[in-house]
Parts: C-alpha cells; structure tokens; sequence
C-alpha cells in the first residue's frame, strides 16, 4: 500500500493490548459509536480472531461476535471484511478456520502457523481496504498482547498490520489486574524500535480510585516512554455489551447478589459458544443466571439451560464424566424444572449422534445421547449460517403464559408470538417419532419457505432448538419466564425490555463514559482528523 492510496482512503486507529482481557473489545465498540456521534461513518476491523461467540452477518455468514457488535454500534450491517479470519477451537491444539464467514479447513495450531499465516495477509488486507474505501474511519483492534515473542514473525493481527495499514496505535492496559506500568513499559521494551514509534498514546482502563493519587505514576510513565496517556477510563459495571470471550464467565459463576425470584443454571462446558444466547434473560429484574461446571454447583434451579458448543460430542462426555448427566437427570424429575437445550444443547437432548466426517474432531466419532428427545443428529461437511424469524407454533409444547406488553399468550397453547434468531450449525437433527413430540416454531429464512423448527417433550419440561438469539425476542422471552414463574406459584410480571433499544442506550452509556475520560482531541489529531 502506498502513501498516495493511504491518502485517498480512511484514517484508521489501531487499539492494542498489553495482554488479553483488557477491554480492547469495548473499548473499540465505545470509540465506535463516538465517532458516529461525531458525524463520521466508521467501522471495525479485526484481521483474526479467535472466539466461540460468533455473529451471523446478513448475508449468512460467520463472524466473531464483537465485531457484529462494534458494527452495531457504528450503525452499520456487519460484514465478513470486518473480521475476515475467524478462529473457533475445537479440541486442545485444533481449530475450525473461517475464512470470510465461510468454513475454511480444520487445522493443528502447527499447520495454522505454518502453512495459513504466510498466506493470510493479502485476504487481510484486501479486506481492510474494501472498509477504508468504503467508510471514514476504520478502528482496528489487535489481539493478545503485541510483545508475544513467539508469534511475532507470523503476526497479522498487531503490530505487523499497523505496518501494512500505517495505523498509529494507542496501547491499553489494565489497572484492575495490577502492575499497570510494569506491563505497559515492558511491552514497549519487547518491541522493536519502529513498532514502539507505533504508539502513540496509551489507555488505562478500569481504574476505581483517586486520579490524583494516580498522577506521579502518569507523570512518570509519560517521562519514561515520551508518550503521552490518553486517558484513565474508570471501572463501568455492568457493561451490558456482548462478550466472545468466555472469560467473562469466571464473573458470573455464582450470578446476581440478592434474591431473584427465578434461578437458571447455565452449564459451562469445555468449548461452550455463544453464551450470549442467556444475556437477555439475566437483564431481566426477577432472573438469576449462573453457569456451573460441576454438580455441586447445580443447586435447585427452575431451569438448566444447555448452551452452544463447538465439540458436542467432546461435551456431552464432559457431562458424563463430570456426573452432570446424572444430576440434571434427577433435577428434572421436579415438576416445574425445565431443561432447554439451544444448537449444540439441543442435539445433546437426542438419543443418538455421529461425526462421520469428522467435523467435530480429527477422527470419526458417534455417541449416545442424553436420550431426553427422539432426535438423532449427523454433523456433515457443510455450515449452516443464517438469520431466521417466524413464530410460536399453535401446538406447541412450550409452557408459556400471561399477557406481556400487548401479546396474549395463555398457557401451553399460545401461539403467534414473534421470534428472531440466527443459526450455525453443521450438524442435521432428524425426529425419529414425532407422535411423541411437537414442534415448537414456524420459521423462515431470507427467500425461503416455512418450515418447522425444534422439538419438545409435550408436557414441555424438555425442549430443544437451532435457534440462537432467542430470548432476544422481547414477548417470547417474558412469556417464557412467567411460564417458570407460574409453575412455581408466582404471579406474572406484565412488562418486559426491549433488547434493541437497551443495545442503543448502552452503547451511548459506554461511549458517554469514554468521551469524559480521554483525550479525544489528541486522537483526533493522531489520526489525522478534525472534528466535523
């Protein structure tokens, strides 16, 4: 890329970490939407990401979920340029690569490094020049730390890009896990000497005391590096921006402090994805959430929720060996629990499934079921990847109930509530006796037909879909919750949220928060721009 082409396309931003976790990610989505505010037309960009939380673009393709949701923020449809390399771990040292939203190839880290990376930076950068064509601004956020010694020779994702893109890059670290400045000055020292004339300004995220008492250390760091802190952004809690890291999960182990009304328990197994899918059922007041790995930790709740994962075989095992099988088994045996599973948790629910190609693993495979559903489930070679809306079956078994913002649903035979959601999956879920059984949606996808979609127990304790982002239906979501409210001698509540209008508000509250703290007008003048 020339000087003359850098010119004539977008000024970008690239925001790296001293480690992973920092807040790169919300960091990135807050800049996102001030730039919006400001009057620009931005967008992000991640060149590789590995994550389990994906988002389904408009086109019906795969991408990591903070870049779906930076995208939202900018006010923009979310495309795969924006994260043209997705990495989805499977087992330990083998990952499904994505490539532009599409399954790539199953590779060894190894192979990975040595065989994809030396190939990956014209797919990267083709990518990142269609964006710079495109918008005014584009925010690149790196990955990990940029000082990883061991992977800096095949680095497409830090400090090599910002070479590739002349990006100026703004380095962030976190204060609430200590040893701030030790971690900011000895990245600086793991760098080269035209990587360190990179950086431009630095960002301390997630402070929660007195600036003043912080101040000789700035002072110090700015004497030290002869670069400049951009700002001291303070602890925001409870960032309801979605996650992909399921990091973030250690905070939620034992859920909400105080006493909610209707306790879940979400199963955090090996490889879970797309923990999302359970974010708008936490927001809501009388909704405790936690997500166990053990037995013990199961307590007594009104549901188990069975989530994503990208190796439901390796999982369910996980299940068997951690005695969670079992005790979800007599858990359910209660009259009002309910047990629902979502993608990978729902084909866990069936009696029987094979890998016959070995997508899942690097060897064929076939496992029992948890024999819950009459379903059996094959994983075959090609992805689905797709937005779906439709509505709640007449006949469906699903214990709904009450009248929530408008929408009457009584009892189990409800029906015409709207739903929305997306689908990724490569595995095909067959009922072997549907007189068992009911179906639970009508949907369709983009340009195409209705058809009928997930199965549950016709008492509707067990039921299971392909649905991902199904609770983000605001009615089916409330009339779901008083279902389990009603169950257990509960009135309903009438009201629910929208998750839209929340989305919006916070990311307005997170850039708010940004747009106090740092030194806008000084990455303004980083970038090259001027206010509009």
């Amino acid at each position: 890329m020339n000087s003359a082409s850098v010119q004539k396309t977008a000024a970008v931003l690239m925001l790296q970490g001293t480690a992973s976790d920092v807040g790169k990610s919300v960091i990135t989505t807050a800049l996102c939407r001030i730039f919006k505010q400001d009057g620009f037309r931005p967008a992000p960009f991640k060149s590789q990401n590995m994550a389990l939380n994906s988002y389904v673009t408009e086109d019906g393709k795969e991408i990591g979920r903070a870049q779906g949701a930076q995208a939202e923020a900018c006010g923009i449809e979310a495309t795969t340029d924006m994260n043209p390399i997705l990495i989805k771990p499977v087992r330990d040292m083998h990952s499904q690569i994505v490539v532009h939203g599409v399954p790539f190839a199953q590779m060894s880290a190894s192979d990975y490094r040595q065989h994809f990376l030396p190939e990956a930076k014209q797919t990267v950068m083709e990518a990142l020049d269609r964006l710079r064509s495109t918008y005014d601004v584009v925010l690149m956020e790196g990955a990990g730390s940029p000082a990883e010694i061991n992977l800096k020779d095949r680095d497409i994702v830090n400090m090599n890009l910002a070479g590739w893109a002349d990006a100026p890059v703004i380095l962030i670290s976190d204060i609430d896990r200590g040893g701030v400045f030790a971690s900011i000055v000895g990245t600086l020292e793991l760098l080269e000497p035209h990587e360190v004339q990179r950086v431009k300004g630095f960002i301390i995220n997630k402070f929660r005391g007195d600036l003043s008492l912080l101040q000789p250390g700035l002072d110090w760091l700015e004497e030290r590096t002869g670069i400049p802190v951009l700002g001291v952004l303070p602890y925001i809690r409870d960032i309801q921006i979605e996650a992909e890291d399921s990091v973030v999960l250690d905070s939620l182990r034992h859920g909400k402090s105080g006493q909610q009304e209707l306790d879940l328990a979400v199963i955090r197994y090996p490889r879970i994805s797309n923990f999302t899918d359970f974010d708008a059922l936490s927001r809501e007041p009388d909704v405790n959430i936690r997500y166990v790995t053990s037995p013990e930790e199961l307590g007594s709740p009104d549901a188990i929720l069975l989530p994503g994962t990208k190796d439901t075989i390796g999982d369910l095992e996980f299940l068997r060996e951690s005695g969670l099988e079992q005790a979800i088994a007599r858990h359910i045996e209660r009259e009002h629990v309910q047990l629902v599973g979502i993608c990978g948790g729902y084909q866990m629910l069936g009696q029987h499934l094979q890998d016959p190609f070995a997508v899942e693993a690097n060897q064929v495979q076939e496992a029992r079921g948890m024999g819950m559903l009459p379903l059996s489930t094959t994983f075959l070679q090609n992805k689905q990847t797709v937005r779906a809306s439709g509505w709640v079956q007449v006949e469906h078994p699903i214990r709904l109930h009450q009248e929530v913002d408008g929408a009457h649903s009584a009892g189990q035979s409800a029906s015409s509530l709207p739903i929305e959601g997306y689908e990724i999956h490569m595995g095909v879920t067959e009922c072997h006796e549907p007189e068992r059984v009911s179906a639970l949606f009508e949907i369709r996808h983009p340009g195409g037909q209705s058809f009928n979609e997930g199965w549950g127990t016709q008492d509707g304790k067990v039921w299971g879909t392909y649905l991902h982002g199904l609770f983000e239906s605001d009615q089916f979501r409330r009339s779901w919750l008083n279902g389990l409210r009603e169950s257990k001698g509960l009135a309903p509540l009438l009201e629910t949220y929208s998750v839209r209008e929340r989305k919006e508000m916070e990311f307005d509250r997170v850039a708010e928060s940004l747009r106090s703290a740092l030194d806008l007008e000084r990455i303004y003048e980083i970038m090259g721009l001027q206010t509009l």
